[in-house]
């Protein structure tokens, strides 16, 4: 049996799939999140050092490529088959392009004299990615292949980031002649934000004129700043200029909430026990705000509700269609980091006495805040018998995690109680699927983050509904040897819907409630670590156990299926526990 082998050669020629590995390889290209297929581009890509990451799904693929693109601001690739195969990338895709963030989808198309014969599994993809990407095209011959590949991750990492999708027709890659290999393309475009832009002058100098005489000024950071590597910059503005920031969710770690200066995450979350629930008269008494990498949705605004209608807006983003979507706004178009930095420069040249005479009153409001919370917190942080809330778990991880940790949540009320139950210290980095928000993110996020930073530890929460949609990614940490330490909130319950439900109907539909799993034996059938906490006691162990192994652990926390999260719609749902 003849052994496919892809080698390097100084010929100037080679074959199409190898050219496509050569293209990736000089974009940086270290890990392929795939499936096999296309299997010539995959067996070219492991002849030359590029890693298949064997997903189990193609969804969980694009998850876990995502989050390789958070924490490395490098351009991820995943792959997958035509059809069925293609259609399983379409959620990953959609959340990366909600998310702003840039993966280069590269998925095997039937051959070209195949087309409209209903070939296998044959399906229209430039119709199926279009809304899910910002780019999509089909390479039409091999002499364009460098050109196309090029073109998919220059298009993916400028302007706002997103996700763009290549179809490799099958004659053109599986096509075994030795082609030229188009030398003219040297350059590197696989880290984003590919070009910076800054904002127009003369408004940045207006925007630091408004905010150094107004009143109540504050910054309401999004994940543009995160994805912009733009938190030195904040960070210093927040320092030198003594102006309160507050965060959304995917905005979270943008400063250290430890700072006396920093408001903490805010939006739909700002409910009973929320972490910046003392401070919404804060928000809503500003008369300047300044948005970074904001897109001002309806979370991060508990329904365009929170922020105050009078108050004058400053809008820094890289997309000009976000500018002003909800709030009209001073327009700062460009780049989170370099428009930050002119705004400093902006700032220095203007008196800051008025920043400096009203910040011991801002720091004060805040640190009160801050007892009140610790006060709200008190009977559940210290409880030690009864049901476990979630709440009093991480009050225990909080003591375990470092600095540098990377901290990662599914979306829905995963991310509530992260948002709001741990802490952004230092340089600690937070992960939320909160582009569209869909359950099944957390593991596989998880993943692709320790991939970026095998240094590393990582700690995802999820609920146990969506942990079920993935939980076969666990053979994949076995296999792969991805070291991360997952925690279930085990209440059978899809917990988010249904209180939601039970606050707007009066009931809920059958499928909130479902039957209890072992999640340790689903580990243990993997091959993984699974510890089942059931009282309140064995929290504590089980963290330290699941924090000092070098593999991957499931924590099963067994908890209550009572336990409201502070979002503000929900607090009629709360007790006094």
């Amino acid at each position: 049996m003849m052994v496919l082998k892809y080698e390097r050669n100084n010929s100037g020629k080679t074959t199409n799939a190898m050219r496509i590995a050569l293209s990736l390889e000089r974009h940086g290209v270290k890990y392929l999140f795939g499936q096999s297929n296309p299997p010539t581009v995959t067996l070219a890509c492991e002849d030359i050092g590029i890693e298949q990451i064997g997903y189990r799904q193609e969804n969980a693929g694009t998850y876990m490529a995502q989050a390789y693109a958070m924490c490395t601001n490098s351009i991820p690739v995943v792959t997958a088959q035509h059809g069925p195969a293609a259609t399983l990338l379409v959620a990953g895709l959609a959340e990366a392009l909600k998310a702003s963030y840039p993966i280069v989808a590269l998925v095997e198309e039937v051959s070209r004299n195949d087309e409209e014969k209903n070939a296998f599994q044959e399906i229209d993809h430039l119709e199926l990615f279009k809304g899910v990407s910002k780019w999509i095209k089909r390479i039409p011959t091999e002499a364009r292949i460098e050109d196309y590949i090029d073109m998919a991750f220059k298009t993916a990492g400028s302007g706002r980031p997103g996700p763009t999708v290549l179809l490799l027709p099958k004659d053109i890659i599986t096509d075994s002649n030795e082609y030229p290999i188009n030398e003219r393309r040297t350059q590197s475009y696989g880290t984003f934000p590919l070009d910076r832009t800054i904002a127009d002058t003369s408004k940045v100098e207006l925007a630091a004129e408004w905010l150094s005489q107004a009143e109540n000024p504050f910054i309401y950071a999004g994940g543009g700043v995160i994805s912009s590597n733009a938190m030195d910059e904040l960070r210093a503005i927040q320092e030198e200029f003594s102006i309160p920031v507050a965060t959304t969710t995917m905005g979270k770690g943008a400063v250290d909430e430890r700072h006396p200066l920093t408001i903490g995450p805010i939006g739909y979350y700002m409910g009973k026990r929320g972490v910046s629930t003392h401070l919404k008269p804060m928000v809503q008494q500003a008369d300047v705000i300044l948005l970074v990498g904001n897109r001002t949705n309806q979370n991060g605004t508990d329904s365009w509700s929170l922020l105050p209608e009078n108050a004058k807006y400053i809008h820094i983003d890289i997309d000009p269609i976000e500018i002003g979507r909800n709030y009209e706004s001073l327009r700062l178009a460009g780049d989170a980091k370099l428009t930050l930095q002119s705004l400093k420069i902006q700032l220095q040249n203007r008196s800051v006495e008025k920043r400096a005479s009203k910040r011991a009153a801002i720091e004060q409001q805040i640190q009160q805040s801050r007892k009140k919370h610790q006060q709200d917190m008190q009977s559940i942080v210290t409880q030690t018998t009864g049901k476990i809330k979630v709440e009093r778990f991480l009050y225990e991880v909080e003591k375990s995690l470092t600095d540098d940790h990377i901290v990662v949540a599914d979306a829905s009320i995963s991310s509530v109680w992260n948002a709001n139950y741990l802490t952004a210290t230092k340089m600690r980095k937070f992960i939320f699927p909160r582009g569209l928000a869909g359950l099944g993110w957390g593991l596989p996020m998880a993943m692709g983050a320790k991939l970026a930073n095998q240094h590393k530890k990582v700690f995802c929460l999820v609920g146990d509904g969506g942990f079920g949609h993935v939980w076969s990614e666990l053979e994949t940490c076995k296999r792969l040897g991805i070291q991360v330490v997952v925690a279930v909130i085990n209440n059978g319950i899809l917990g988010y819907q249904k209180y939601a439900e039970s606050v707007m109907f009066g009931r809920y539909t059958n499928i909130c409630d479902f039957s209890f799993v072992d999640h340790t034996k689903v580990a243990e059938a993997c091959g993984i670590t699974g510890i089942r906490v059931e009282k309140i006691e064995e929290i504590a162990p089980a963290i330290e156990k699941a924090f000092s192994s070098n593999e991957s652990v499931v924590i099963d926390l067994v908890s209550d299926d009572h336990n409201i999260p502070p979002v503000g719609v929900m607090d009629s749902l709360q007790t006094n526990a």
